[in-house]
């Protein structure tokens, strides 16, 4: 239960969801300082914060759009981090003919290029043996309603992991991304097609249940174990069988 025993670690878009499950499972696991950033909601970073305070954790607070410049200027000065997860996602929900310019911008910005943004950041400061993960979803793959700008930064954003591993293998630094099934959480809530999207998951998932956040953190600390060290530039799907189906 101590394999992150004093660990520092970073987990982006941390507040809530799957990443506050994924901060909350590190501490469990021994880490000693998690650092999770956030957009806006206060309220909720406070409330996780102290969550892993509970856990003998120590919280540190990073607020800001994180494909900001100074988002990842102040990561890097929070570090050195073992572990580097990069969970926060936006983007634009809506058919390809409806969408902008700027809501292409702004979704690749946050899903795709903010993991970059953070590794040039954080990698030259991290130890060997460290990992870094980035955080897709089935919609690289495969093609969902309204889905298209979000789907196109996570196959971009698994493209990235890939390069990634290559580049900071000399530097015994792991990269790798989870793919995780239709997970309920506020998220959903961006999308018209909600309940639908749930009633599909159950129907179709081999497992018999949706993906819940622990599942996704589990897979995240496995990436970032010692266990997992020859895994490299993998995208590890977590969808309970869901993408298995014809």
């Amino acid at each position: 239960m101590n394999r992150f025993e004093g660990a520092s670690v970073l987990v982006t878009g941390g507040s809530r969801g799957i990443g506050k499950a994924i901060a909350l499972r590190f501490a469990e696991l021994g880490a000693q300082r998690v650092a999770i950033g956030y957009l806006r909601n206060d309220r909720a970073a406070e409330e996780t914060a102290e969550e892993l305070r509970s856990t003998g954790a120590e919280p540190l607070l990073l607020r800001g759009n994180v494909a900001s410049e100074r988002v990842a200027a102040e990561a890097a000065e929070l570090g050195p981090f073992d572990a580097l997860v990069h969970n926060a996602a936006t983007g634009v929900i809506k058919p390809a003919l409806e969408t902008e310019d700027k809501h292409w911008d702004w979704t690749l910005a946050g899903n795709a290029r903010a993991l970059l943004s953070l590794a040039r950041a954080a990698a030259p400061g991290m130890p060997e043996g460290s990992s870094i993960v980035g955080i897709s979803s089935l919609g690289s793959i495969r093609v969902l309603d309204n889905y298209v700008l979000v789907g196109v930064s996570k196959a971009a954003l698994e493209t990235l992991v890939r390069y990634l591993a290559v580049e900071l293998a000399p530097r015994r630094i792991r990269v790798n991304a989870v793919s995780a099934g239709v997970v309920e959480t506020g998220a959903l809530e961006h999308f018209p097609n909600r309940e639908q999207m749930i009633a599909d998951g159950l129907r179709r998932t081999p497992a018999g249940r949706l993906v819940e956040p622990r599942d996704v953190a589990d897979a995240v600390c496995f990436l970032c174990s010692p266990e997992a060290e020859m895994v490299r530039g993998h995208t590890l799907v977590v969808d309970g069988g869901f993408s298995l189906l014809a």
